[in-house]
Order: C-alpha cells, then sequence, then structure tokens
C-alpha cells in the first residue's frame, strides 16, 4: 500500500460530509495514512465550528470527530524547531508546515484541498 501523509482539509472533508468528500475518499483509499499529532486538534476544531454553525447537527458531528479519532492512521510528532525554519521559508502557518515537514520527512505525497499547502508543495 502506497504511503501518504494526510492533512485535515482532506480528512475533514471525508468525515464531516463535506462536497469533496468523495474525492477524499478516493485519494485516500487503499493507502497507508500518515498525519502529524495536530490533526487530532484540527479535527476538533472543524466539528466545532460545525457544531457552532449547525447545532442540530452536533450528535453526529461528534459521532464524525470519534471515528476520525479512532482511524488507523500513523500519528507522528514532528521536530517543532525544523517546523518553524520550514513556515518561514514557505510563509506556510505552523500548523501547516507540519504536514509539509513530514510528508518530506517521510518521502510521501501530501494529500491536501488547502490551495496555500498545494502550493507550497
Amino acid at each position: 500500500m502506497p504511503a501518504k501523509v494526510v492533512d485535515a482539509s482532506v480528512l475533514g472533508a471525508l468525515l464531516f460530509g463535506e462536497p469533496r468528500a468523495e474525492e477524499a475518499f478516493s485519494l485516500l483509499q487503499g493507502a497507508t495514512l500518515y498525519a502529524p499529532t495536530l490533526l487530532d486538534y484540527e479535527l476538533a476544531s472543524i466539528a466545532r465550528k460545525k457544531a457552532l454553525r449547525y447545532p442540530e447537527q452536533r450528535e453526529g458531528l461528534f459521532q464524525a470527530l470519534r471515528l476520525g479519532l479512532s482511524l488507523e492512521l500513523h500519528r507522528v510528532e514532528v521536530d517543532h524547531e525544523a517546523v518553524l525554519h520550514l513556515a518561514l521559508e514557505t510563509g506556510l502557518t505552523t500548523y501547516d508546515a507540519c504536514y509539509l515537514f513530514l510528508a518530506r520527512s517521510l518521502g510521501v505525497p501530501l494529500i491536501t484541498f488547502d490551495e496555500r499547502l498545494q502550493a507550497a508543495l
């Protein structure tokens, strides 16, 4: 199975039924997935924003979050000093730079729907 780093934009689209969910599924299908430990915090943040905007969907959002947190993917701690250097070099946020750093460190593709992060690839 090919290895890929997945970011919150793609996994969030899949878990929370966003318009690009089918595309996210096809990009991730059959891959061994990696993400920085930051991913879980970002998924919780997405769930919070959606729960505030759509309170009637709160229980479904909690279920989607639980699913995301239980997914079998490799959560990896990154070198934060190296991430800071990369963020400054690329103009990315440190959050986005975590994903780019991990993909570069592992030598595998980064799957993202974030345009700025995609441009930094």
